[in-house]
Parts: C-alpha cells; sequence; structure tokens
C-alpha cells in the first residue's frame, strides 16, 4: 500500500438530496413521537458483557416506568438467551397492558419463524424485519443486484404476513427496514418499501412501520433530514406508514439527525438511554425527549428521577454516564467558575421574586429540580465525583441514605481504597469500608457495652459501660439531650470536644424486622468536621452508637 501525503483523497463528499423544495426548516417540534427503546437489543448487543436475564428484566421494568409504550425486547433467533427471556416475558405476565414488545429479525423464513415463536401469547406485538439495500453492501457483502435484494425484502414480507396468520392469537404489527438506508438509493429504497406494503396491505388504521435508519451516519444531518422528506413526499400510501429513524452516531450528530428528521416528517424515533449502541452508540432518548422539554412540549416520557435511571442504566450496563453527558451527567448543573456561579445565584435569586413559572437562570437550559436533582450542586464547588454512586450501592445494597456530607466525606475512603488496590471496586468492597470506618468496634478507642438514661429536672443525664483503649469503664455526662449528654460522658473521659453540627436517623426494612441508622456530624474545638453512623433496632442506641462512631473518627 502507498500512504497518500493527503488522506482526505480517499474520501467522496456524501451526494446532496434531489429535492427541489424543503419545507423542514421552517417547521418545529409540537408534539411527542412515538418512541421505540431498542435498549434491550441494540444497546444489549453492543456491551462487552451482555446483560443476563436479571438485568434485563430490571431494565424492562425501568423503561415501563418511564413511560415507553414500544420496547424492543431481543433478537430471539440469536440463541436460546434471549428467545427464552422473551418467552418468560411474555408468560410472566410482566407486560402491562399499552405496551407492545417487538423483535427483531433478519429476513430469512426461519429466523422469522423464531421471532414469531418468541412472542407466541403476547396480546399485541411488533416483528421488525430487515435487509441491507445499500451498494457498499450489495456489491461487498452479498454479491447481489437491485432485484434480488428487493426479493429479500418481498420474501420477508410474505414470511410475516404467513407466520401472524399462523399464530391468530397475537394482534401482530410489522415494521420493515432498508437497512443502510442512509447510503442508499432513496428511489430503491422506496421502491422496497412499496413491494414490501403491496404484500403486507397495511392500512391507515393499522399502518406498517417503515424505518429509515442512519446505519452509519455518513453525512450531516441537513442531507438526513432531505433524506427523509423525499421519501416522505415520494412514498405511495404514505397514509398507510409509520416513518420511524433509527440513528447513529458515527459524526457524533446522531440526536441532531433524528430531530431534524422529526421535522422532515418522520412519526416515530428509536434509540438507546444516555445513547448506548454499536460504535459511537444509537441516538440518545434522554436528550431528545428533554430537548423537546426545554422548548414546552410534553415528551410523554418521565425523567422526574433520573438519577435513578442512570443508577438502574450503568448497573445493567455496566457502563458509565459520562459527567458531562447532556442533562444526565453528575457534573452538567455545577459550576466550577466562579463568574458562572455568581450568574446562577443571581438568577435563583431574581426567580424568587418573579411572579410566574417561566424558568431564566443563567447557564441552566432546565430545572435541575424537574429532574430530581437538588440546587446544592449548582451553587457550590463540587470536587467529590464518584459521591452519589458510592451512596446508591450503599442504599441499594443496605438501605443505608447517607447526608451529602457524609458521601463527599465517605467517597474520599472509597477512592483511597480504590487507589490502594489498582481495581474497580464492587459492593462488598464499600459496605466493607464502609463498616471499618463507622461501623467496626474492633481495634476503635470507644466500644458500646451498655446504657440508661435518667432525667433530672431539665438535664438527661447518659450513664453508660463502655470499653474506652481496651479498658472498661463506667461514664457519665449531663445534657439538654441524650446525644449531648453522651458528648458530654465523653469529653470528661478523654473524648473529643464536640458539637453536633447535623443529625439525621430513618428505618431500614419493615416489620419485626425493622432497624434504625442514625447519622451525625459533630466539629471539634479545632473545627475538624467528624462524621458517624449508629445502627441498632432502639433507634436511641442507634444514636449513641453514631456518637461514638464520631469521636473514633477523630
Amino acid at each position: 500500500m502507498t500512504m497518500l501525503r493527503d488522506p482526505s483523497a480517499k474520501y467522496s463528499p456524501f451526494p446532496q438530496v434531489p429535492l427541489a423544495t424543503r419545507e423542514w426548516p421552517a417547521r418545529v417540534t409540537t408534539a411527542a413521537p412515538i418512541w421505540l427503546s431498542t435498549d434491550l437489543r441494540d444497546g444489549n448487543q453492543s456491551l462487552i458483557d451482555p446483560m443476563d436475564a436479571e438485568k434485563k428484566t430490571r431494565f424492562f421494568d425501568l423503561l415501563v416506568r418511564i413511560g415507553f409504550k414500544e420496547i424492543e425486547v431481543g433478537f430471539p433467533a440469536s440463541g436460546a438467551t434471549d428467545f427464552d427471556y422473551i418467552q418468560n416475558l411474555v408468560r410472566s405476565g410482566r407486560i402491562p397492558d399499552g405496551v407492545t414488545p417487538q423483535v427483531l429479525t433478519q429476513s430469512r423464513a426461519d429466523l422469522i419463524r423464531t421471532s414469531f415463536d418468541s412472542l407466541e401469547g403476547a396480546r399485541a406485538a411488533i416483528v421488525h424485519v430487515y435487509n441491507a439495500v445499500s451498494p457498499a453492501w450489495r456489491k461487498i457483502v452479498f454479491g447481489m443486484e437491485m432485484d434480488e435484494i428487493k426479493g429479500i425484502a418481498v420474501e420477508g414480507a410474505k414470511q410475516l404476513r404467513d407466520n401472524a396468520a399462523r399464530l391468530p392469537g397475537t394482534d401482530w404489527r410489522f415494521e420493515y427496514s432498508p437497512e443502510t438506508f442512509s447510503t442508499a438509493e432513496l428511489d430503491f429504497s422506496i421502491e422496497c418499501c412499496e413491494a414490501v406494503m403491496d404484500i403486507l396491505q397495511p392500512t391507515a388504521d393499522k399502518p406498517i412501520i417503515l424505518n429509515l435508519p442512519a446505519t452509519v451516519e455518513a453525512s450531516t444531518p441537513n442531507i438526513y433530514a432531505d433524506q427523509i422528506e423525499y421519501f416522505c413526499k415520494n412514498l405511495p400510501n404514505r397514509d398507510r406508514a409509520i416513518i420511524s429513524l433509527h440513528t447513529h452516531n458515527d459524526r457524533g450528530t446522531g440526536v441532531a439527525a433524528a430531530e431534524l428528521g422529526l421535522l422532515a416528517g418522520a412519526d416515530r424515533i428509536e434509540g438507546c438511554l444516555f445513547g448506548n449502541g454499536e460504535r459511537t452508540g444509537n441516538t440518545c432518548l434522554v436528550t431528545i425527549a428533554l430537548n423537546m422539554y426545554t422548548q414546552g412540549v410534553d415528551p410523554a416520557l418521565d425523567f422526574s428521577n433520573i438519577d435513578e435511571v442512570i443508577q438502574t442504566v450503568e448497573y445493567c450496563n455496566n457502563l458509565p454516564v459520562h459527567p458531562r453527558h447532556p442533562y444526565g451527567g453528575e457534573l452538567v448543573y455545577t459550576a466550577f467558575s466562579g463568574s458562572h456561579q455568581d450568574a446562577i445565584k443571581k438568577g435563583f435569586a431574581a426567580r424568587e421574586r418573579q411572579n410566574d413559572e417561566r424558568w431564566e437562570v443563567p447557564y441552566l437550559p432546565i430545572d435541575p429540580a424537574d429532574l430530581g436533582r437538588s440546587y446544592e450542586a449548582v451553587i457550590r464547588v463540587n470536587s467529590q465525583s464518584g459521591k452519589g454512586g458510592v451512596a446508591w450501592v450503599l442504599e441499594q445494597d443496605k438501605g443505608l441514605k447517607l447526608p451529602k456530607k457524609m458521601q463527599a466525606s465517605f467517597s474520599h475512603v472509597v477512592q483511597a481504597l480504590a487507589d490502594q488496590t489498582s481495581r474497580e471496586l464492587g459492593a462488598e468492597d464499600i459496605w466493607q469500608a464502609f463498616e471499618g470506618q463507622y461501623l467496626a468496634t474492633s481495634g476503635k478507642r470507644f466500644q458500646l457495652v451498655d446504657w440508661s438514661e435518667t432525667h433530672s429536672g431539665a438535664d438527661r443525664i447518659f450513664a453508660g459501660k463502655l470499653t474506652i483503649d481496651g479498658t472498661p469503664r463506667s461514664v457519665s455526662g449531663r445534657g439538654n439531650g441524650l446525644m449531648s449528654s453522651v458528648i458530654a460522658a465523653l469529653s470528661e473521659s478523654g473524648g473529643p470536644v464536640m458539637d453536633i453540627v447535623d443529625y439525621s436517623e430513618h428505618a431500614i426494612g419493615q416489620g419485626s424486622n425493622v432497624q434504625a441508622a442514625a447519622y451525625v456530624e459533630c466539629r471539634t474545638a479545632d473545627g475538624k468536621s467528624l462524621f458517624g453512623c449508629g445502627l441498632d433496632t432502639d433507634v436511641a442506641t442507634a444514636s449513641v452508637r453514631a456518637i461514638l462512631s464520631a469521636a473514633n473518627g477523630a
């Protein structure tokens, strides 16, 4: 091979679309499209470690809670794992009324039959058949001419028709993709779709879904929008088809292509939460939906607890959501620049004085509270990256709900452990670190053996049996409450002099197994913050343990 001095000479500009007049630039989006999540299929097949049934079920339940009505649940002909999951999903009754599962298959008779069998018993279902139609695939992959490629599409349509007749108990709907649409001749894509429609005979009341994918993003988004508008204007019986978009992100403009394609006449958008997918990913459905939200358009999807969405997606995909990802990233509402912080603070101050709900805060295109985020992160420097993930693991696995400042403090412990071990930390690593920092008694200065409390007028007197530096001792202290009397007893016994800054508690579990968790933040005479946690079936004992835990941190 000869190296070219100018590598760009290998590439050709993408051809323009023969669209005499284009209408999409003057349009605006006024309503949400039909959404299809393909996280369980396209997203899953792109993972290094594909999801098991437990993760797919957790992800499916999340999609339902968010509000997706159409969910591509897998590629059942790929193997027993997907087939069994889909069949179990149907038989379990987990699919709510109004939610339609979809499966994908290549246009081959045996694969199409298997796909129908996986959904047998479903109330309603969509079977999605595809075959590649563009010149590079015809020439390089298949070695076929146009008529042969169209023949594959026609045969697939016949298989859809016949298998639906074989299993009449389900309300079957059909989707066809001229795969590689973005790099194919537009008139040939229309020809293939028209041939499929001739076989399936869709109606305006029961339309076919025609998916026009940017299988490989090869042009600027405006060109893709031109392709969609050209297709919509030239497809016979356009009213009998739902035009669906499945954009990839090879050029980094998958979201823009989908948004402009929607303006160009499409009805439906397919993609993944946070843009997971092959190569550089699918379009990000979260971004598109919340872009609509900021324009006053209800996306009909619920991201009011975006942290829960992120935590589930990261767990199931075993991939992080980037801290700078639009809307969802950990740092997208955090200002590090002093001038940015000042503008944001002034924006919040102005908002308190206004008489309407209109959102106008500098640097914040969306109200973080609408996504379940607090304002704390946007008005101070956030140097505690990762604390939310650590706190989520403790809450999910142990039921602990750490206060924000304690999360930040404990994140340093976890970070030090990660640096020391030079490996990814699992849930058990994090729990052991938490136990060692806050709950363990072995090797700690102060250990609780027993305690009691009495009253003397307005004062409360704590009498405790402790092990202090390995020696059993009886201690007592007087204060205006239980915790202040414990602190007094400690200071009189050689412990740190502390004041309570913050205290919180909550129950863990239900019924007879309920346990109390108490958290305390104390401040020493020299201004050092100490955090403690106590667990016990008795909430008062839990608070005593929390004070001792904080004292041990000194």
